[in-house]
């Protein structure tokens, strides 16, 4: 089928704020005596915040009790953080206006909160743009599970098979692939080579490299 969607991501892909949900990690598991590494972290990145906290306090063994109001507090600072020094991504507008000049349905599936959808849409000037968004949250399973990219894709009224998926994580790449879709991924530029995008269709180190060339690619 040819593609009449794209569905972004929207962490570490549209505004680079994955190191300011490391740094609110950081500022609040210190609370309960504990640090993540940079390997340790990157391995949770792209699950919702509540399975990211429920992981990590299983491994450092941190009581259940404590899950909600850790959860709580991470999502609050980073929202805080965002705020004040979240910075738009190169190419996003740029990567928007391609899309909407082919005709395509635009959505959003993340596994960040409503709350911080918003501000981060706002910031980067794409509400107006966007015909559906769907955020993990909201749902059983968050990513890797296709389960926020099949849900984007039926509000938008589309086959997943007619879809593209913009995503920066690992985990966000195997939700994209495991809901049949194609993904193309623009990692961070310290895990550019990482042979882990292999099964990406497409892999560029920014929005603003890609081009009719790309989207001839990809939609075949």
């Amino acid at each position: 089928m040819r593609l009449n969607t794209v569905i972004f991501d929207m962490d570490g892909l549209l505004i680079d704020s994955e190191p300011l949900w490391g740094e609110a990690a950081d500022e609040i598991f210190r609370e309960y005596g504990v640090s993540l590494s940079e390997e340790q972290y990157k391995t949770t990145t792209g699950l919702r915040t509540r399975e990211f906290v429920h992981w990590w306090f299983t491994y450092f063994q941190i009581g259940d009790q404590e899950l909600a109001r850790a959860e709580k507090k991470i999502i609050d600072l980073v929202i805080e953080k965002v705020q004040v020094k979240g910075s738009v991504m190169p190419g996003v507008q740029y990567i928007f206006d391609f899309f909407k000049r082919k005709g395509l349905k635009i959505g959003l599936a993340t596994s960040s909160p409503h709350e911080l959808i918003e501000v981060v849409t706002s910031m980067c000037g794409i509400g107006n743009d966007l015909q559906a968004i769907s955020s993990a949250e909201d749902m059983e399973y968050g990513k890797p599970h296709p389960m926020v990219y099949l849900d984007c894709a039926q509000k938008l009224g589309a086959h997943p098979t007619q879809c593209v998926c913009f995503e920066d994580s690992f985990n966000g790449m195997i939700a994209a692939k495991a809901a049949r879709m194609k993904c193309v991924v623009v990692p961070h530029i310290s895990q550019l080579k990482e042979d882990r995008w292999a099964a990406a269709d497409l892999k560029l180190s920014s929005l603003q490299n890609f081009g009719e060339l790309h989207f001839d690619l990809i939609n075949q």
